[in-house]
């Protein structure tokens, strides 16, 4: 198979996340559960939480602006923004418009993807698309995700997991230089939507005062399924995007994998035919941030120097709708 050239590239990320560190010995304090119970179920040892008054705009304009110096990209020069979030601030405006005003980027086209931990990937993809059709040189994907805001803090099963940050990638047209976008896959199936959801809160079932009273406006979860389903998808999307990028499992440098807990991680790269080794973890210590898992990753992937020029890298994420996707990404 001739392997592609990619039309787009990274240039830069970036990434943000609030100071306040939540341990698992905290959250004791507070319910019914300890270090050993979440860390030997999820491998999390600490989540980032951020306070009352900081917004998933925030945190998203601060791992925009990273990427952005990184790349020498000036705020006028971005055409269009792409952010991923489960968790808007608000239903109208975007988020996405909202971290055009902090960063300035008058000149871009600004909206938000709603496709849950798979956002990431899925904003990539679109950026890909946007800059080959010719109608920009610079998108920035940012992920931001305030999961503290959305989860119910007396649901032990579901509120250890998550925890907030934000993570952003300038791409561009990659110029014949052979880095960038090799492959990617995306899927998703709504007949399993209600494995993991908010039931109220919406246009179906608005906000009332029963609908305060019963919590059914936070996260609700079906974990064993999810996590069949999640183990699947992502080792399938594996195999189909480095079968179109003219890779094997042995041409991947590292794994890059969505963050929701540490058994998925581990049974996906063991499906995907991908060694320990060569997997990148940090669950440990952030949790599930939804989308913004992967950007984080790989930013701090990059950061730590385990990437160079020439190197092959598998990023995979699935998540609520269901979602999930990988790509295939040359450094």
């Amino acid at each position: 198979m001739k392997k592609p050239n990619p039309i787009v590239e990274i240039a830069a990320t970036g990434r943000y996340l609030p100071d306040n560190v939540v341990t698992n010995d905290d959250l004791a304090q507070r319910m019914d559960t300890s270090d050993e119970w979440i860390f030997s179920r999820t491998g999390i040892r600490e989540r980032r939480i951020a306070p009352d008054d900081m917004c998933a705009a925030d945190m998203g304009a601060g791992a925009a602006r990273q990427a952005m110096e990184r790349s020498g990209v000036e705020p006028g020069e971005v055409d269009i923004l792409i952010l991923s979030t489960a968790t808007p601030d608000r239903w109208l405006p975007s988020t996405a418009c909202d971290v055009q005003a902090l960063l300035g980027c008058s000149n871009a086209v600004a909206f938000d993807l709603m496709a849950a931990c798979s956002g990431f990937i899925y904003g990539l993809s679109m950026a890909e698309g946007f800059l080959a059709a010719g109608r920009g040189e610079v998108a920035l994907v940012v992920s931001t995700e305030k999961m503290s805001a959305i989860v119910d803090w007396e649901d032990r099963a579901t509120c250890v997991l998550f925890g907030d940050g934000a993570g952003a990638a300038v791409v561009r047209p990659s110029n014949g230089s052979g880095r960038g976008i090799l492959s990617s896959h995306l899927q998703s199936d709504g007949n399993l939507g209600n494995l993991l959801y908010r039931p109220s809160g919406g246009a179906v079932h608005p906000m009332s005062q029963e609908v305060l009273d019963d919590r059914s406006y936070l996260v609700r979860m079906q974990g064993r399924e999810i996590f069949k389903n999640a183990v699947r998808s992502m080792a399938e999307a594996c195999d189909i995007a480095l079968q179109s990028a003219g890779l094997t499992a042995e041409d991947v440098d590292i794994l890059v994998p969505h963050q929701a807990n540490i058994r998925i991680i581990e049974a996906t790269a063991k499906y995907a035919g991908i060694p320990l080794e060569k997997v990148y973890v940090n669950v440990d210590r952030y949790g599930n941030m939804s989308s913004a898992t992967v950007p984080v990753a790989l930013d701090e992937v990059v950061e730590k120097g385990l990437i160079g020029p020439g190197s092959n890298v598998l990023i995979v994420a699935f998540g609520a709708g269901l979602t999930w996707g990988a790509t295939v990404l040359r450094w």
